[in-house]
């Protein structure tokens, strides 16, 4: 014997709210990966930028050619691209890219500068 069925509207509306939820969740989480893929980015072109920086202004004194080819080294090492090398004196300020993926089908580009020579007072 099977009774009147009560509350036959709401039938099947729970994975419905379950899938409403966990796509949720996972677009937070796809959105949470892409900014951390940025911010590593830029932090990754913060340290080719300094490292080129370094490397470049020591060798400032043997000419500017020499100082931006071995910052461009290390940059390119550090998986960084070099868009500008200026040299100063004995001063050497580079501007450094570097392309990120945060998403499939997006791409960033973060960017950096650095400056390195001697302490002045």
């Amino acid at each position: 014997m099977t009774g009147p069925r009560t509350g036959g509207r709401d039938r099947g509306s729970a994975s419905l709210w379950l899938l409403a939820v966990g796509l949720t969740l996972v677009m937070a989480g796809m959105a949470g990966a892409a900014v951390g893929a940025a911010r590593v980015a830029k932090r990754q072109a913060r340290a080719a930028a300094d490292f080129g920086a370094l490397a470049g202004a020591a060798r400032t004194l043997e000419g500017p050619a020499v100082a931006c080819v071995r910052a461009a080294d290390l940059v390119t090492a550090n998986g960084g691209r070099m868009v500008e090398c200026v040299v100063d004196d004995l001063d050497l300020q580079l501007v450094v890219e570097m392309t990120v993926h945060p998403l499939p089908g997006l791409t960033r580009v973060a960017r950096a500068t650095a400056r390195a020579g001697p302490i002045r007072s």
